[in-house]
């Protein structure tokens, strides 16, 4: 369930949440040799949750006005936004990886597959790819309707703007990155899509195993 409280919290109350799910997320791979398949454990075992960690903790520092007064400290907060969205992402298809890995799914999304046809593994996939692959097989045409009824945010849609948000690092020519204050309001929605990615994940024991925000 996605808790649809984010509104009322602050600016640091929503880093602090984020940084708090982020590192618990540490312990949860450290766990997943007990409950999760070989290859899937094999993956989370190799997984730079650390960095995952690391990268969230440095959304402190967009909380003073003196490091947020640059574009290019705009351009740095949409590039660690798209990484951490690209890391929850990649983590979600390693802990569901025999979802990702069956048949089916090899066989008709170009998008997720090498020049030779083969499976690209989750932990190498591109934020493009990962998109890509959610809209096909995650969040299909239904699901997307079903958000417009109930209001929720289309993610899809969502992903496409932290990516391209993202992007302006590499341009040299003009392009939209937006401003501090939007930023703000979509790391409130990445809080809401770490909630949603991670809500789904096999925990042994909810007290001891799933990550907390507070």
């Amino acid at each position: 369930m996605i808790h649809q409280d984010v509104d009322s919290y602050s600016k640091k109350e929503i880093i602090d949440r984020i940084i708090k799910l982020t590192e618990g997320l540490s312990s949860f791979r450290q766990s997943s040799q007990g409950w999760s398949p070989i290859a899937s454990a094999e993956l989370l075992t190799k997984s730079r949750l650390d960095w995952q960690s690391s990268l969230a903790r440095q959304l402190k520092f967009l909380l003073a006005p003196k490091n947020t007064a640059e574009s290019g400290a705009l351009i740095l907060a949409w590039v660690t936004l798209g990484s951490l969205t690209e890391g929850t992402m990649k983590l979600f298809l390693c802990v569901h990886y025999k979802h990702y890995q069956v048949k089916s799914l090899k066989d008709d999304i170009k998008a997720i597959k090498d020049r030779n046809g083969n499976l690209i593994e989750p932990d190498s996939l591109e934020l493009e790819k990962l998109r890509v692959f959610f809209s096909h097989r995650l969040y299909t045409g239904w699901v997307r309707d079903s958000w417009k009824i109930t209001g929720e945010n289309d993610w899809i849609d969502w992903v496409l703007k932290i990516q391209q948000r993202r992007n302006a690092i590499h341009a040299f020519k003009d392009r939209e990155i937006g401003s501090f204050q939007e930023f703000h309001e979509e790391l409130k929605n990445y809080l809401l899509f770490l909630r949603k990615l991670t809500d789904t994940f096999p925990y042994l024991d909810d007290e001891y195993f799933k990550p907390k925000e507070f």
